[in-house]
Order: C-alpha cells, then sequence, then structure tokens
C-alpha cells in the first residue's frame, strides 16, 4: 500500500470522528476493531473528518483486517485507525506491513479518550495529532 511520509505535520482528527473510533473499538473488545480513515492532506497537516468500516472486515482477537482489493476508488481515504485490545499503543511488525494509507490511528482500553489514542506513520513513527471540532 501506499505510504507518505508525515513526519512535520500534525494530523487533525474531528472530535466526532474520535468518539465513533473510540465506541466502535468498545464495542469489539475483546476482539480488534478497524475502520477506514477519512480526510485531506493539507500543506501543514493531514485532517481527518469521517470514517468508513471496511467491506468484508474481520474482527479477531489478534489482527483484524480488510481486503483492500474489495475497497472502492476513493481518493480521500488517508488511512486506518484500529484498537490494541491489549492496550499496547504501538504498531506491531504485521500492523506495518499490510499498512494502508499515510496514517495509522490505534486505540486501547478504556477507550474513552484522546489519552487512548496514539497516531503513527508508515514507517511506525509517532505523529503529532490534535483534536479539533
Amino acid at each position: 500500500m501506499w505510504r507518505r511520509n508525515v513526519v512535520g505535520k500534525v494530523v487533525r482528527i474531528k472530535r466526532e470522528v474520535l468518539d465513533s473510533i473510540l465506541t466502535y473499538a468498545i464495542t469489539f473488545h475483546p476482539r480488534e476493531s478497524i475502520l477506514l480513515l477519512r480526510g485531506k492532506t493539507e500543506k501543514e497537516a493531514v485532517v481527518v473528518y469521517d470514517l468508513l468500516i471496511p467491506p468484508g472486515a474481520v474482527h479477531g482477537e489478534t489482527l483484524s483486517s480488510f481486503n483492500p482489493w474489495m475497497l472502492p476508488l476513493d481518493s480521500t481515504i488517508v488511512g486506518v485507525a484500529h484498537s490494541h485490545p491489549s492496550g499496547q499503543l504501538r504498531p506491531s511488525r504485521q500492523d506495518l506491513d499490510v499498512f494502508y494509507g499515510r496514517i495509522m490511528v490505534l486505540t486501547g482500553p478504556p477507550y474513552r479518550s484522546e489519552r487512548d489514542v496514539a497516531v503513527f506513520d508508515g514507517e511506525g513513527r509517532p505523529a503529532r495529532f490534535e483534536i479539533v471540532d
């Protein structure tokens, strides 16, 4: 999948999108959840403004996945959000091997706020993020 460096850019996530990501993760816990992030890339930021549930998404106890060939052509997909029920807010090697888009948002229990969220680029480097209204 395509990867672009987001180092130096801030990731801005709409509050309602963050709330939906966290709610979705709670719904599937103790299995992993997975969502696609819709947004746009600006000069200084990646802005996430919406979500999609991937067609044919798999929500397992140790993995979540989707078939990228089933996705519609959509240039607004900027990344993926998925949960780590273990609480480990670092991407695994497998996460990075199937990275899709520019960013990865990881969530962990108790799935209550931005403190339970981390954002990474395609190389697994933490990205700065802020929640916006």
